[in-house]
């Protein structure tokens, strides 16, 4: 995620904080420095950041469920309103899906207990109204946050938790496809509640309902995608007429191609057709601007994922990830296509 970096690796998932958490622990202290001084405000922020670790134990929760199941999870982003587990994929098999959705709060609920020990019993849930108020007890409001966690991620609306369980559960009679439809209407009719109620005096209801909102979007979206991907390879999808570059030709060859052609990116293959790089518009502006029109063309080419051609078009859409392009190869490595995100999009077009 943009605005984003990693502050620690745990069992190969990176935990990456968002600038914007910053502003956040800046707002608490300066609220707790308004009431109480400095003592006050680093009193906050500590709090502050003990409920986020609840969020980052919360999320590796999903990720060591999902691993049991062979799914990684990349990373795990930090945001203001909580954490983000970007998962490899998402289950086909609903009750795996409810396994990794549910895991999570079983999390936040395991810290409740632990914290109700320490504390010789349930907090009074007074105490839970008021968690940034300095003068309620440490371990109880730490432990109604927790709990607060585990309701509020199991409303039934993507991306929380609870949307995951509800359109796991509506696929086991309406297939993944239309109880992905159903369970992204009720988020945003969720979505559209939670904003009306926060138009009374609590803004940051909208907010989270914005969230809300375009979570439930986004998962109908990428259900989409992958409904119309599922059963095609990478060469039902693949672009097969395209200009390729010599490694030993020159940037002003490839300025001139880039004029006479529609292509924006130039494969780079040797004399064999195998596939060395990839040229882009801007590398060629750069030469150009950098080391002259004499400049090799394998000097300014970078990287360019491989897939076979009969590999799954998920696959290669996971190699693509935001890239210009993707090579697709023959069995004896030859370059005989390119994937790029126009002609996957047209391909998405023409499914729907």
């Amino acid at each position: 995620m943009a605005w984003s970096f990693p502050i620690a690796t745990v069992r190969g998932t990176v935990i990456r904080i968002h600038v914007t958490f910053f502003l956040l622990l800046a707002w608490i202290g300066a609220v707790h420095a308004r009431d109480g001084g400095a003592s006050a405000a680093l009193a906050g922020m500590a709090f502050i950041a003990l409920v986020f670790g609840c969020v980052v134990l919360h999320e590796l929760g999903h990720a060591a469920a999902a691993r049991r199941y062979g799914i990684a999870t990349p990373d795990i982003t930090l945001l203001p309103i909580g954490g983000l587990a970007r998962l490899e994929r998402i289950p086909e098999e609903p009750w795996r899906e409810i396994a990794i959705a549910v895991a999570g709060p079983a999390v936040n609920v395991g810290i409740c207990l632990v914290l109700a020990l320490l504390a010789g019993g349930i907090p009074p849930a007074m105490e839970g109204l008021a968690p940034e108020d300095p003068r309620a007890g440490f371990l109880a409001r730490l432990f109604w946050v927790n709990a607060f966690l585990v309701l509020f991620n199991m409303i039934p609306a993507f991306p929380m938790d609870g949307g995951r369980v509800l359109r796991a559960v509506l696929t086991f009679r309406l297939g993944h496809r239309r109880a992905t439809r159903v369970a992204a209407s009720v988020g945003q009719a969720v979505a559209i509640l939670l904003g009306f109620a926060g138009l009374f005096g609590a803004p940051l209801l909208i907010f989270i309902a914005l969230f809300v909102w375009l979570g439930a979007a986004g998962e109908a979206a990428e259900e989409e995608l992958r409904a119309a991907t599922r059963d095609l390879s990478a060469e039902d999808a693949m672009e097969t007429r395209f200009e390729a570059l010599p490694p030993e030709a020159d940037i002003a060859a490839a300025a001139e191609a880039l004029l006479r052609t529609p292509q924006q990116d130039f494969p780079v293959v040797d004399g064999t057709g195998r596939v060395l790089g990839l040229l882009t518009r801007d590398a060629i502006i750069h030469a150009l601007r950098q080391a002259g029109s004499a400049t090799p063309v394998a000097d300014a080419m970078q990287d360019l994922p491989r897939v076979p051609r009969r590999a799954p078009l998920q696959e290669a859409m996971q190699a693509l990830s935001g890239g210009p392009a993707v090579a697709v190869e023959d069995a004896q490595g030859r370059l005989i296509g390119l994937l790029t995100p126009a002609n996957l999009a047209d391909l998405i077009a023409l499914k729907a």
